[in-house]
């Protein structure tokens, strides 16, 4: 053993306060937002709520010195060229030191520039009854946490046929060996993403039986090794008809073991994990981001209304600016609630300005969409809005969470233009709600004397150059909440 002196290089990633802020309110709900803003509001001294009239004059120009840092508008953000948007990113990492000249700082926030929020017209907004949304599917939940969980390709395209074939209770109804003819993928990667899928939410989601179903749920919950997975194991069909005492003979535990591990397995496991996934609850919801059509091209607008109005309040920056007025405490007091504020403003500025150019992303990708409706949908995923806006991944799906747009085919969660694809006949691949939205202008068209089986729609799609197993003709069917043939068939 000996002592001696050594240098090394290495990278370590630092999530300073205000970054982590940033993306904090990145992936906040509009309603979040507005409740965050409003507890900052009551929390910190130096921010205050401008009213409209003052928010208006504002944002005409700061004049004097009683004007000061405005939360940053939309369209204001719009117009930043990228080696601005660049700075302003780079000025979220930094933190504002002690010892920074303050006096400097104020002076710059009075150089003129217009950072109020424009008024949102009411009369321009869509109607309420145009905000109405549905719950997502189980089908879109877990390919939302597939795509987040791997790129690989091979788990990524075995995790899609995996999906298509789970049924509205959650289980995967269709054996790995037909999945394997169906999409020339070896079983042992259908078999790789099937357990992958099987540890996604929820608890329970693409087991083939109710035991395996059961038993995942043990794993997850962790009651390995427990009395409740040997029942499961060995006493599943007892435990349904409730024959306790049999089970506590074989296994030779008492019969209030088994009775506190089957309540367990009747309330506290989940026999069909699609369930809550089924239920039609209705929700209101408020656009995030409004797209329309001026003349041929969409334009993009960030929705502000309800938003508090917020700015550094002038009173403390002309306290701070006579800091020989005041002691060193309340000085610094100050300067730290400065701090906070303006990492808040930056935050949502950022904040706009991201949101702006995922949905710009959005709609030049699915300009289609936007002219003609589902049909038209391009398959898109993470990657490619993330390439496009050079941002990463994880970015885009804060981004999009809880987000709303409204386009003009009506209004969309932003996770709704991220879907999976299907080969055509040109050598492109069309969305898996295009699809659905073929079958179900097939159906609606047949004679209902003679209604469309689902191995006919699958010809029928086939024939357009879109490959398609008959079980996800079926699942998707059962989705869109059309009956079978047989319910379909009209007689006379």
């Amino acid at each position: 053993m000996e002592a001696r002196l050594e240098l090394k290089l290495s990278q370590k990633l630092i999530m300073t306060p205000q970054l982590q802020q940033a993306i904090k309110l990145l992936q906040l709900s509009r309603l979040e937002l507005v409740q965050s803003v409003s507890q900052e509001l009551m929390e910190n001294p130096v921010l205050e709520e401008l009213p409209l009239d003052a928010a208006d004059e504002d944002a005409g120009g700061s004049e004097g010195e009683d004007a000061g840092e405005v939360l940053p508008s939309a369209e204001a953000g719009n117009e930043k060229t990228g080696a601005a948007e660049a700075t302003d990113t780079a000025e979220l990492k930094s933190d504002l030191t002690h010892g920074q000249e303050w006096d400097e700082y104020l002076n710059e926030m009075d150089d003129g520039r217009d950072f109020g929020y424009a008024e949102s017209n009411e009369n321009e907004l869509p109607s309420y009854d145009q905000r109405l949304t549905r719950r997502p599917s189980l089908s879109d939940h877990i390919l939302w946490q597939l795509r987040l969980s791997t790129s690989d390709p091979g788990l990524l395209s075995g995790g899609e046929w995996i999906i298509g074939n789970i049924d509205d209770d959650g289980y995967l109804r269709t054996s790995l060996d037909e999945l394997e003819k169906q999409s020339s993928l070896p079983q042992k990667t259908l078999e790789r993403a099937l357990h992958l899928i099987q540890s996604f939410d929820p608890l329970g989601v693409g087991a083939r039986t109710l035991q395996e179903c059961l038993l995942i749920q043990v794993k997850q919950l962790d009651f390995e090794g427990t009395l409740v997975e040997k029942i499961i194991r060995l006493h599943l069909t007892d435990i349904e008809k409730k024959r306790y005492a049999n089970i506590a003979k074989v296994l030779d535990v008492s019969l209030q073991d088994v009775m506190e591990a089957a309540q367990i397995i009747i309330h506290e496991m989940e026999p069909k994990p699609g369930r809550p996934y089924t239920a039609t609850d209705t929700h209101y919801v408020v656009s995030d981001v409004y797209v329309t059509k001026v003349e041929e091209r969409y334009e993009i607008q960030l929705n502000d209304e309800g938003l508090p109005r917020i700015r550094i309040s002038p009173y403390y920056r002309k306290l701070l600016s006579r800091s020989d007025e005041i002691d060193k405490a309340t000085k610094e007091y100050i300067e730290e609630r400065m701090r906070s504020a303006q990492w808040l403003i930056k935050g949502m500025e950022q904040r706009n300005k991201t949101i702006y150019k995922v949905a710009e992303s959005i709609v030049q990708f699915q300009e289609d969409f936007l002219e003609h409706g589902v049909s038209d949908l391009k398959p898109m995923v993470l990657k490619d809005v993330a390439e496009d806006i050079s941002m990463h991944e994880s970015t885009i799906s804060r981004v999009t969470t809880n987000k709303y747009m409204h386009t003009p085919q009506g209004i969309f969660p932003m996770k709704f233009f991220f879907t999976t694809g299907f080969s055509a006949g040109t050598g492109s691949e069309v969305s898996s709600l295009t699809v659905k939205d073929a079958i179900q202008k097939m159906i609606k068209e047949e004679d209902s004397s003679t209604p469309l089986k689902d191995q006919q729609i699958v010809d029928s799609l086939k024939a357009q150059g879109i490959n398609i197993a008959r079980r996800t003709v079926a699942k998707y069917r059962e989705e869109l909440r059309i009956p079978p043939t047989s319910v379909r068939k009209r007689i006379g």
